[in-house]
């Protein structure tokens, strides 16, 4: 059946809808939960990075503190363990300086500066001997307090470094001594924080110049003011910022020195967060190879339940159409039989008017007639033709009743003949010959008559039809069965065009049909399986295209008082062997 231009928009929407909504509520909880996840897992993992970046931080800012300390107590040590007078002598200085230098290899140099800015004594590789420190920015600051560490700054030596100093009074006068820590030394102490490929760490000052020597070259500008920004006074201060050319930067700070320095961590927010990228892109993969499983899925699925839609569709509408064909055979049969009462009324007259004549003819007055032989011959042929029409009317009218459900013992040859004699004419017009073998003394069938006139007229009727074009030859057999003890075995063969292979397992189904529109119900043989699977037998079917189909049914018997079961198995021989 020809699919409609309606038909077919029809089932193209319900596919898009089915798909629609499948996929809508499969894709959207799964990207919501997604999105969902991953806020939290975003916040939690930024906030993880940003701890421990703030831990190493503060353990870092710890190490230089501890550094500076160390030293400052060192210097005041010194200070306080020697007498005055004896730090101005440059041997006993030098002295001083090996012992601190044995403690620590961070000193360079040792000094004593009076108020004047006067470098009255020195120790150590340099030659500042006498230098006159009146324009330092240090002196000042140095004077003004008991301790103070500078600022890195390049001096009289031109190398990078810076001094601890303590005040110390003798002979009425202000003193400074003086110490010069390595600045390599103090840089390594910030070099060691270094996290994967852009992380690294650097001290600033609060004018913004470098106390130590970043990694790579770094624009001051862009660095935040972390003074200005460190309103609630946090030990560790997080910012992240966006430079002109898209970067975005993390840092992390911790103030130094009384907040005079502050120690810097900085690092590209793609380095930092690189595992949180990779779970992003895993994850991203992860949702979109599963919406390709789910529209791959939701696509056979839909197809499929399309495809099942349609064909509910097709064999509902079928389905109408073999009832209403149903219908119109029900109709047909009603009305043969409401034909075969109103035949049998005129050739029953037509018989008794020649029964009247025949008496007539036996007068005296006719039977001098020299056409006496050949009215009786007439008369004789009326009769005869009279009786076959109420034969044929019987028969008819015996099956276009409706079935009649009781039981009788049945004798099965004579049902064959009485069917065949019905599907004769029928053969004979399409030039089909009808033979048939039956066994004879074959025990009765407790059946319905009717019901099996049906079974058998429905596997004539499929052998007639299978064969009207080309004609042929059906074979119908009966005997006892040798496969199925207690059985009855009728077969019917034909050679006509057979049932392909793929279509035997659905050829008991009700309403399956290989004939055109119009031309049949798809209800004969499932009646038949119904009817005969109810008496307790069994059909079955076996075909071979361009060969011909083999219908075999087995009904079970009964032994009667006139009947037993004598025969040797050896009686069925020859084609019948075949057929069971």
């Amino acid at each position: 059946m020809k699919e409609s231009k309606t038909s077919y928009t029809r089932y193209q929407a319900l596919n898009r809808n089915i798909l629609f909504i499948i996929i809508f509520m499969s894709i959207a909880p799964m990207i919501f939960v997604s999105i969902t996840i991953f806020y939290h897992f975003h916040s939690s993992y930024k906030e993880k990075v940003n701890a421990h970046l703030g831990e190493l931080v503060l353990k870092h800012k710890q190490r230089i503190d501890l550094f500076l300390e160390e030293k400052l107590d060192a210097v005041t040590f010194l200070l306080h363990s020697s007498k005055p007078e004896k730090l101005l002598q440059e041997a006993a200085l030098e002295e001083k300086l090996a012992i601190l230098n044995g403690l620590s290899p961070a000193f360079v140099d040792l000094g004593i500066v009076n108020e004047s800015g006067l470098q009255v004594a020195y120790a150590g590789p340099f030659r500042l001997a006498k230098v006159q420190y009146n324009d330092a920015f240090w002196l000042e600051k140095a004077l003004a307090n008991d301790y103070y560490v500078s600022d890195v700054f390049l001096g009289l030596r031109g190398h990078p470094h810076f001094i601890i100093t303590t005040k110390f009074t003798w002979d009425s006068r202000s003193w400074i001594l003086r110490a010069t820590i390595d600045f390599n030394a103090f840089n390594t102490l910030v070099e060691n924080l270094r996290i994967g490929e852009t992380g690294f760490a650097f001290i600033l000052n609060r004018e913004g110049l470098f106390q130590t020597k970043p990694p790579v070259e770094i624009n001051k500008e862009q660095i935040p003011n972390f003074w200005d920004r460190n309103n609630n006074r946090t030990d560790i201060l997080n910012i992240e910022n966006t430079q002109p050319n898209g970067d975005t930067f993390i840092y992390v700070a911790s103030f130094l020195k009384n907040d005079d320095w502050v120690l810097v961590y900085r690092q590209t927010t793609r380095d930092a967060y690189s595992d949180l990228t990779r779970a992003q892109h895993l994850a991203i993969m992860i949702i979109i190879f599963a919406g390709i499983i789910i529209i791959t899925l939701t696509l056979i699925f839909s197809r499929r339940i399309v495809t099942r839609i349609k064909k509910t569709d097709t064999e509902k509408e079928f389905m109408n159409l073999q009832v209403i064909e149903s219908g119109k055979l029900a109709s047909i049969g009603e009305l043969a039989a409401g034909i075969a009462h109103e035949i049998n009324n005129p050739v029953a007259i037509m018989v008794e008017e020649a029964g009247w004549i025949g008496d007539l003819l036996e007068e005296d007055e006719l039977k001098s007639s020299s056409n006496l032989d050949e009215f009786k011959r007439s008369l004789e042929q009326i009769h005869t033709q009279g009786r076959r029409c109420k034969d044929i009317t019987h028969k008819l009218l015996s099956f276009a009743r409706k079935t009649d459900p009781s039981v009788d013992d049945l004798d099965v040859n004579a049902l064959i003949e009485e069917v065949v004699a019905l599907s004769a004419q029928m053969a004979r017009h399409s030039h089909i010959n009808i033979v048939t073998e039956l066994q004879h003394d074959l025990p009765p069938i407790s059946v319905s008559s009717s019901e099996m006139q049906q079974v058998l007229m429905n596997l004539i009727n499929n052998a007639l039809n299978a064969m009207e074009e080309n004609g042929g030859t059906i074979k119908i057999i009966s005997k006892l069965s040798k496969l199925e003890k207690g059985h009855i075995v009728i077969v019917v063969e034909d050679d006509g065009h057979g049932i392909p292979e793929s279509v035997i397992p659905r050829i008991f189904d009700p309403f399956f049909t290989t004939k055109p529109v119009g031309k049949g119900t798809g209800l004969g043989l499932s009646i038949c399986y119904g009817i005969i699977n109810k008496i307790g037998g069994k059909i079955d079917v076996s075909s071979v295209v361009d060969v011909g189909t083999r219908f075999r049914v087995w009904l079970p018997y009964h032994i009667t008082d006139h009947y037993r079961d004598t025969k040797p198995a050896d009686q069925e021989t020859g084609e019948a062997d075949k057929t069971n």
